[in-house]
């Protein structure tokens, strides 16, 4: 079989394939144009988000067995389509969901003691502890919405400490040992945290809007790592500004990629730099955090995501 990478990744992933007997090829910087003309040579391409894999891009295939993603999510494809045509779909949220866990758990308690803010001021010369008392994370109760691989591992890290973690999801039965499933009205009622662990699909594009913040009884925190198109970023500030929301850890944010780069640079017919107001206010406000999309961007999960990736195709097609 032979295997077209179209992303730098680990180098056991290449390397273990080559064990197997797989055939791969590199190609990093071609177009999607030129690579379309050459996909149907291939039973197999592995990519991370170079570009969208939609209907057109499936049907210059021909032989192709499987699209392996190096990540957690497989939104930049059609898999609908892409199933309709027998194309095995390979993700691999395995591999960094402990980096997500991790990377939720220190952006919540780094709002709550207020550590970048505490930290710029010591830079400049302020020593104000009362301006930086915070918050303790236990009696708080915690609420994720999406209960997978993600979820799951942000409430393992949290069983550590004397909180109650509840979770909504689509799926029935998700209960474990470390969140208790809930309906989205209770989860609105008793949560002063909300973390959000969902894919990016239909249903949850825009799902935190000004109505979705006011169902919330308690003013509350909110943390997103998962994908930023879920946050309506506008509504988001209003509830900053009401004080509904107490304030945000984001990981990812609705203007991202080659649009988040732009936001800093003069268009094309103006010389000045429009960067949207919500944003303009997100990035002075003390109260959130801001990191680019990272939470599953280890070194540990560069490796685990080219290993799942491998022992996935492994285990279907040898």
């Amino acid at each position: 079989m032979k295997i077209l990478h179209l992303d730098n990744n680990h180098k056991l992933l290449i390397e273990q394939l080559n064990a197997l007997g797989f055939t791969n090829h590199e190609d990093y910087t071609s177009s999607k144009e030129d690579i379309q003309n050459v996909i149907h040579q291939y039973d197999g391409f592995i990519i991370r988000s170079r570009f969208k894999i939609d209907k057109q891009f499936l049907d210059a295939t021909q032989n192709l067995k499987f699209i392996g993603r190096v990540g957690a999510g497989l939104e930049n494809i059609d898999c609908e389509y892409a199933e309709q045509k027998d194309i095995k779909l390979i993700a691999a949220p395995e591999g960094n969901r402990n980096a997500v866990g991790e990377h939720s758990l220190a952006m919540l308690l780094s709002l709550f003691n207020k550590l970048n803010k505490a930290d710029r001021e010591v830079r400049n010369g302020k020593w104000l502890r009362e301006d930086n008392r915070g918050l303790e994370l236990d009696g708080k109760t915690i609420g994720l919405i999406g209960y997978g691989n993600m979820g799951k591992a942000f409430a393992k890290k949290l069983s550590g400490f004397d909180v109650e973690v509840l979770c909504y999801d689509l799926k029935t039965n998700v209960s474990d040992q470390n969140a208790k499933q809930v309906s989205l009205e209770e989860l609105q009622q008793k949560a002063d945290v909300l973390s959000l662990h969902t894919p990016e699909t239909c249903s949850t594009i825009n799902m935190v809007n000004t109505e979705f913040i006011d169902a919330f009884q308690k003013p509350f925190w909110l943390i997103n790592t998962a994908r930023g198109k879920s946050v309506v970023t506008e509504d988001l500030v209003s509830g900053l500004q009401t004080g509904k929301i107490l304030g945000a850890g984001l990981d990812v944010l609705e203007y991202e990629k080659s649009s988040f780069e732009n936001l800093f640079k003069p268009s094309i017919t103006s010389s000045t730099v429009e960067i949207p107001e919500a944003f303009k206010y997100l990035i002075l406000a003390e109260n959130v955090l801001l990191s680019p999309h990272v939470a599953g961007w280890t070194i540990e999960s560069k490796e685990k995501l080219a290993q799942t990736i491998v022992d996935k195709i492994k285990a279907e097609f040898c």
